[in-house]
């Protein structure tokens, strides 16, 4: 059996679960998945002083096909330590934290069962009690208590079914209401045309339980039925397929807004009617300009990948920029930590389109996200205004560009550590102007007559590579960025120069 502990990514486990790409050997077995359930009840039961026969634990699935037998696994290594199992069934990750939350659950802890928006093949864990999504450190430490354990099987008959995505679907329904107050209070989104494509993944609820109830029309809606191979395209708001997708779909039902979840939900973007997509730092934007009057002067804290016209948007609109490192997770705890040390920041969100908000426990939810855009919706078209006027003054990007450049070394962190310092110190024996207080990687801006636009050159947090992050103003500046960022890495032979 593979080592369990190889299977953490961050604060989640992934593994290859089931066969199917050549080459890739799975490692997320249903044995492994039994080890996995035991080790997460005897962590949850040390940290909250209880004993594991009194525990109670919600587990939900996306629309992967290994999620059957991955939650058959989990519940199996849970219940045999006495701990009491409930069925959430297709949900959302978001809505499994909320299970710990809603009086009418209050688990102990939850698990879901997703990969997210990677291959068919993949699939994971992810954890959470009413704390929030488990930490780095807390999952290493579930790997290694599940590592010294013994496969347990004690059966599904304790297992209970619940509906807990219906009970997560009203809190959206009764936040939408109270906010919008419209003259038909059951009705506030009557009139409003809305297009969703969730990607075959689970997020076809969003439809049946939020916008129709709420009198939205939601006809041309696509790609709602959970399908776990993905067959029309990836289910993930950055991919251009999709993004073009639900664009088309805009288009031709002339709707009055396109909303595209990622597998599990906890990602959104949007597209605006005439097509304009609302995704990367347009979404940060967006939901900037949202928020504003509520958290005058807040913090708004993002990924490194975000642009200066972003930065120039955030603080335009009275708010501060606060550019952290990649990750989700990284993404929310700074935002936590300033709000804990008295600096207001509402909003933890990245690119990609995760989005955690300090309203709502900071829990990165696409449905949470969409809400909010619906909201806003409504209440612009209440005074004869449009969505896209919240980020009208948001400068349009030129061409921006992503480079992975692969590190052929064994230890290829030191190896990628020294070439980023000698690539700073080569930008500033060139003059060039280095952003300040950069959290990850090597930010240059650049604004002459000769190349205008910014680079960010870091380390992967995982993987043997270096990415590449550039944006251009004009014609041909990319392409003069990265001949820069080639020229600052000179000797570096051991860096695989992708093409330009």
């Amino acid at each position: 059996m593979t080592d369990i502990r190889k299977l953490q990514n961050g604060s989640d486990v992934r593994g290859i679960a089931c066969a199917g790409i050549a080459g890739e050997d799975v490692n997320l077995t249903e044995e492994a998945g039994n080890l996995i359930g035991g080790g997460f009840i005897r962590w949850l039961a040390d940290k909250k002083g209880k004993k594991t026969n009194e525990l109670r634990i919600g587990i939900g699935h996306d629309s992967r096909i290994t999620a059957d037998s991955l939650f058959a696994a989990a519940a199996k290594g849970i219940l045999a330590t006495g701990a009491k199992v409930y069925d959430c069934g297709l949900v959302s990750t978001p809505s499994m934290f909320m299970t710990t939350v809603f009086d009418q659950f209050a688990f102990d802890g939850a698990i879901m069962i997703t990969a997210s928006h990677l291959p068919f093949n993949r699939n994971g864990y992810k954890f959470f009690d009413r704390d929030g999504g488990l930490e780095h450190d807390d999952i290493t430490k579930i790997l290694e208590t599940a590592s010294e354990l013994t496969v347990a099987d004690a059966g599904l008959s304790g297992v209970e079914k619940v509906d807990s995505i219906s009970v997560y679907c009203e809190f959206l329904r009764e936040k939408i209401k109270k906010s919008i107050q419209a003259v038909d209070y059951d009705k506030p989104l009557a009139g409003l045309h809305i297009v969703v494509d969730t990607g075959n993944g689970a997020g076809g609820f969003f439809v049946d339980k939020v916008l129709n109830p709420l009198g939205a029309d939601a006809s041309g809606s696509q790609f709602l039925e959970p399908d776990g191979h993905f067959p029309n395209h990836i289910p993930n708001p950055e991919n251009k397929q999709a993004m073009e997708a639900i664009r088309q779909a805009v288009l031709t039902n002339k709707a009055d807004l396109g909303i595209i979840f990622d597998t599990d939900v906890d990602r959104m973007s949007a597209v605006l009617p005439n097509g304009d997509e609302v995704n990367r730092d347009a979404i940060i934007a967006m939901m900037t300009a949202i928020i504003a009057e509520d958290y005058p002067g807040g913090t708004i804290v993002t990924d490194s990948v975000t642009s200066d016209r972003l930065t120039r948007f955030i603080e335009g609109i009275g708010m501060k920029h606060h550019r952290y490192m990649r990750g989700y997770k990284n993404v929310i705890n700074e935002s936590i930590r300033l709000n804990q040390e008295g600096v207001t920041s509402p909003l933890a969100i990245e690119t990609s389109g995760h989005g955690a908000l300090s309203e709502n426990y900071f829990l990165d939810d696409g449905a949470y996200m969409a809400v909010k855009l619906l909201i806003a919706l409504a209440k612009a078209a209440k005074e004869n205004k449009t969505l896209a006027s919240f980020i009208e003054n948001l400068e349009k990007g030129f061409e921006e560009r992503e480079y992975r450049f692969r590190i052929q070394e064994e230890d290829f962190k030191e190896y990628g550590k020294n070439a980023l310092h000698t690539f700073e110190e080569r930008a500033k024996a060139k003059g060039y102007h280095i952003a300040p207080n950069s959290y990850e990687g090597i930010r240059i801006t650049f604004d002459t007559d000769e190349v205008k636009g910014w680079l960010l050159l870091r380390m992967s947090l995982h993987d043997p590579q270096m990415p590449l992050n550039i944006e251009g103003v004009r014609d041909g500046d990319c392409d003069r960025l990265f001949d820069i960022v080639v020229e600052l890495l000179d000797g570096f032979d051991k860096l695989v120069i992708p093409t330009k």
